[in-house]
């Protein structure tokens, strides 16, 4: 991220203020939300997911439950996509309830606890599972020097319809022109990204190709 210490000052001052006043000011949705979860598929309807944070330090990334409990185990062992991350069209792991927070994101509003909390910041790159952090290369490291976001350029510039790789450079392009404005902006276009139509998921070559390694390795 280019150095511009007083903005970046400003934002880590700014992060936790606005997501404080977010949750107070959405405390009625978290409710409305929560409940809606709850009878759809009962409980948990908080899911704390291991995410690599800033310089790769975990930390359990909050969302409302949108999958049955263990998907990723469910995905490997029924064989639904040879991505081990990933996601299909009509996925059958995803809920009723959360298909329609996929959808407008709002499965990501308890994330705000975890901005309070110092493990993330409203815009950034998004946290990837542990297990995929550890598949980095050198050059996609660079994505764990900040705070992961809650939205970030990639998610407002493809989101799910867009491979891992494309995700990485999209990343990387915002860590090189970072600034205040350009915050400002992603977080603009993340409520458009609300209404958007549902995006194709892609099956994504890269993880495949990690997964087929780590799998001959052990």
């Amino acid at each position: 991220m280019k150095r511009r210490p007083v903005q970046r000052a400003l934002k880590r001052v700014l992060d936790p203020v606005a997501a404080g006043v977010g949750l107070v000011v959405l405390s009625p949705l978290y409710a409305g939300l929560a409940v809606a979860v709850y009878l759809d598929s009962g409980r948990p309807v908080i899911f704390v997911s291991p995410r690599a944070g800033l310089k790769g330090r975990p930390f359990g990334m909050l969302k409302y439950r949108t999958m049955i409990p263990d998907a990723i185990t469910v995905g490997r062992e029924q064989g639904i996509s040879a991505d081990p991350f990933g996601i299909v069209k009509g996925d059958p792991r995803i809920t009723s309830a959360g298909r329609w927070l996929r959808r407008t994101g709002l499965d990501e509003l308890p994330q705000l606890v975890n901005v309070l909390r110092g493990q993330m910041s409203l815009v950034g790159p998004r946290a990837d599972l542990v297990e995929q952090a550890a598949g980095y290369d050198e050059r996609e490291r660079r994505r764990l020097d900040v705070r992961p976001g809650i939205t970030g350029w990639a998610q407002v510039n493809g989101r799910d319809s867009v491979s891992w790789t494309e995700r990485f450079e999209r990343d990387l392009w915002y860590l090189d022109n970072w600034s205040l404005w350009l915050d400002a902006r992603i977080l603009v276009r993340t409520v458009g990204e609300i209404f958007r139509p549902e995006p194709e998921p892609v099956e994504d070559a890269l993880n495949i190709e990690r997964a087929k390694k780590r799998a001959s390795s052990t």
